[in-house]
């Protein structure tokens, strides 16, 4: 796929892919879009001792580093496995160009960043003290054979429904959803009818939130 690096409004960065004119992220703004969708709506509402997140995918990398942010604000106690799966991932000069570890006001994110695009996949990786960060280069459907812990929380953030609608369907919902504990929340930035009628057929309890900049709604929904 060919890419090139895009300034969102916000002032971070995102990835474009040509071919499918699609951002990795929200042009109203990459980082925006992360805290509001998968912080504010998801990380800030799992109050477990150990919490186990599903990211679906990787990507740039993102949403790692704000979960770390969040994590760091923290008394950092509780102990965060985080679990992600990507098929393209990014490759060293696109880090470098993104340059996330620029928009957090802590020195130690640049090494932190390095760390998470650099260690080894399939392995549990701690990357600070307490949260570990394991890496699946493998396509989303794969997902059923992968063997991990009860999720308490799921970043669903996949590309739209516009370039890659079996994304947004029943199967890999029904599979996400046999990887969560009861209770369990999942987060995306999509507010789709059709998204949320699947997820209600999967007993999740669904609610319409306030989207991030530029977006009316997004999803919250609890499994039950």
């Amino acid at each position: 796929m060919e890419r090139e690096i895009r300034t969102t409004s916000d002032g971070s960065k995102t990835l474009y892919i040509n071919d499918l004119n699609e951002n990795y992220h929200s042009h109203h703004g990459a980082l925006q879009e992360a805290q509001h969708v998968f912080i504010d709506n998801g990380f800030n509402l799992v109050y477990d001792y150990e919490i186990n997140i599903l990211e679906l995918g990787l990507g740039t990398g993102l949403n790692v580093l704000v979960t770390i942010d969040e994590f760091m604000k923290t008394d950092k106690n509780h102990i965060i496995h985080y679990f992600t799966i990507e098929k393209y991932p990014v490759n060293e000069e696109e880090v470098r160009e993104l340059d996330y570890a620029a928009i957090f006001q802590k020195p130690e994110m640049a090494e932190i960043n390095q760390r998470i695009h650099s260690c080894n996949w399939n392995e549990s990786i701690e990357i600070i003290p307490n949260f570990f960060l394991t890496k699946y280069h493998c396509d989303f459907f794969e997902l059923e054979r992968i063997e991990m812990p009860k999720i308490n929380l799921v970043y669903f953030d996949c590309f739209g429904a516009r370039v890659q609608p079996d994304l947004w369907e029943k199967p890999i919902f029904e599979m996400v959803a046999n990887k969560m504990k009861m209770g369990g929340l999942l987060t995306t930035y999509s507010s789709k009818g059709s998204v949320r009628r699947i997820l209600k057929e999967l007993n999740f309890n669904v609610e319409k939130k306030a989207g991030p900049p530029g977006k009316r709604e997004m999803i919250n929904a609890i499994k039950n």
